[in-house]
């Protein structure tokens, strides 16, 4: 396969790039964008599922959200869901124009936080013709009070306040580490396997640990799952790791009742993370089967 730099202009004309994934063979094939979680870049063990992607097929756009890694936009490290699911359709929109992909085969998958993002796409983007949502975002609220302590959050909602009235003055948004082990540290997640994850070796420049804090807002405010039901006629695989305590277990289960046929559930042993490291050869493999059979040629699929 061959991997190029690509961008492509999104929302209020910010440049979103990535890495366009090409495969071997005469096209048009099918296509598959891609994208992170969280304040994560495309290099936190994205071209790994790619890569396979790729191998089996698919032209694969994999773009960096705004504000992160190579793509443009400010403020940095801003994570707005909305502003992302925006700016995704223009991702699809990117790959149905060009010449290597068939224009009618598009699939999208996310992760973590923008699992949530591939449901409501699922939802409301009727040009997908499959959704992957690997450990996803269901119920931001409720996840939420599983991950923050309930003494720490009358300081977490001073935080909010405190921000908006920065904001307010003209100041730019307050900002706090991604991952941190230090107390002493406003961090968004403070698990050894997060902090494992997120600082990973990775090519200079490529990812900073800084979050605005707002970005814990919107996330507390994100309610993807409400949307579940909605993304059905389209297929929708969902890969649910069942010791996550990031996107919790329960939550998504409970999620994956609530969207109708066809739909496919695939569990796997281990946390959050697992699927890209230990369980990746399950979550991966369940990816691509799913894309194979719905985005096969219609006659293939009869």
């Amino acid at each position: 396969m061959q991997r190029h730099d690509v961008q492509f202009a999104a929302e209020g004309g910010v440049m979103l790039r990535g890495w366009l994934f090409i495969p071997d063979g005469p096209g048009p094939h099918p296509g598959i964008t891609m994208a992170h979680g969280f304040a994560g870049v495309k290099e936190h063990g994205l071209e790994r599922f790619a890569r396979c992607f790729a191998e089996a097929g698919f032209v694969v756009l994999l773009h960096d959200h705004r504000g992160f890694g190579a793509s443009e936009g400010t403020p940095r490290g801003d994570v707005n869901p909305w502003t992302q699911i925006a700016d995704w359709r223009h991702a699809i929109s990117f790959l149905e124009e060009h010449p290597a992909v068939d224009a009618d085969r598009i699939g999208l998958w996310g992760t973590s936080y923008a699992g949530g993002h591939a449901i409501v796409l699922g939802a409301t983007d009727r040009r997908l013709r499959a959704v992957v949502a690997q450990v996803p975002t269901i119920n931001g609220y409720p996840q939420s009070l599983r991950r923050v302590a309930p003494d720490q959050v009358t300081a977490l909602e001073a935080a909010f306040a405190d921000d908006d009235r920065r904001q307010f003055r003209g100041q730019p948004p307050a900002t706090q580490a991604v991952v941190s082990a230090d107390p002493t540290v406003a961090a968004a997640y403070r698990s050894p396997d997060a902090i494992a994850f997120y600082t990973q070796p990775l090519p200079e420049g490529a990812w900073s640990n800084e979050m605005t804090v707002r970005s814990s807002r919107a996330a507390r405010m994100y309610e993807p799952g409400t949307f579940l039901a909605r993304v059905s006629p389209t297929p929708l695989l969902m890969v649910v790791a069942l010791a996550d305590t990031v996107t919790v277990t329960d939550l998504a289960l409970a999620g994956y009742e609530q969207a109708l046929h066809p739909k496919r559930l695939v569990t796997i042993p281990g946390g959050h993370f697992d699927p890209y490291l230990e369980r990746f050869g399950q979550a991966s493999s369940a990816a691509v089967d799913w894309f194979t059979h719905h985005l096969a040629p219609t006659e293939e699929r009869r």
